[in-house]
């Protein structure tokens, strides 16, 4: 099995200087095109490719950011492994900004956003997807995060339940009080549906959030764009490092059986299944 490693970049984490052997591909989707254009180049031996979660020049919220046609184009274009990035605020003390969280759980408040490909429209594929959310990412690859965060002294913290917010709007200090109770450890605003769809694709999917703000829980502070941006921009280069050293590993490793069980898992899934119309699983 080739393989190929789709990468989102989300605020501020959306460089490509890492890749050598750049091109630009288009890939149409049967749920409109993708955010952008999609960066295929390599990593050592690694055929990657990269998508910016908002589009180079920033141009879509999180509620327009076309979640569908994302996922989609980058299945299409081979990818089978995904390794995110997302900008985040803590809502835990001891997740300073610049510290990076190895998500394993997400709290889901969005409302307005297309959360299946299993919609019943035309073009889209049949059925009913239930796809299990737990585990919602692959242990396999969190731990290659883990280990990538420990050999580069990277602070990180070994798990996270992400609160996904609707946006674009920073949250409310009753909000933020709230999610803290709840159990959430960061606020995020794109982790849903992203994480749904690749299980509905049966592509292994991975998310690591980098805490830019203390959102607005702690008396004294708030969340700003230029605080989110400046904390993004001090630690841009380890963001890049830690994909780099992680794309590496995960090229040494062998992934048929989490590639076939991911598939199964998505396949079994799906009532009213017609095999004919998601190739990509069988």
């Amino acid at each position: 099995m080739t393989l190929k490693i789709g990468i989102i970049g989300g605020t501020g984490l959306e460089k490509t200087n890492f890749l050598e052997n750049v091109r630009e591909i288009t890939v149409d989707t049967p749920y409109g095109q993708p955010s952008d254009v999609l960066i295929e180049g390599t990593v050592g031996s690694v055929s990657c490719v990269i998508l910016p979660r908002h589009g180079r020049r920033h141009q879509f919220s999180p509620t327009n950011v076309n979640y569908r046609a994302n996922m989609w184009a980058l299945m299409k274009s081979g990818v089978n492994i995904i390794i995110a990035c997302t900008a985040s605020g803590s809502l835990r003390e001891e997740i300073a900004p610049g510290h990076f969280v190895v998500l394993d759980s997400f709290i889901d408040r969005t409302t307005k956003r297309e959360q299946t490909f299993y919609d019943g429209q035309p073009g889209h594929p049949s059925g009913v997807a239930h796809v299990p959310m737990h585990p919602v990412f692959n242990q396999k690859l969190r731990e290659v995060i883990m280990e990538t965060c420990e050999e580069l002294n990277i602070t990180h913290h070994k798990r996270g339940t992400a609160v996904c917010i609707e946006g674009p709007r920073f949250s409310s200090r009753a909000e933020s009080e709230m999610f803290r109770l709840w159990g959430g450890d960061i606020v995020n605003m794109t982790i849903c549906p992203e994480a749904v769809l690749a299980k509905e694709l049966g592509i292994p999917y991975v998310s690591t959030a980098l805490a830019t703000d203390y959102d607005c829980w702690r008396e004294g502070d708030h969340v700003s764009v230029e605080l989110v941006l400046k904390t993004l921009a001090d630690n841009a280069s380890s963001a890049t490092k830690l994909f780099m050293r992680a794309i590496e590993k995960v090229a040494k490793m062998d992934w048929s059986d989490e590639i076939k069980e991911a598939k199964a898992v998505a396949r079994f899934s799906i009532m009213g299944i017609v095999e004919e119309e998601v190739p990509h699983l069988l």
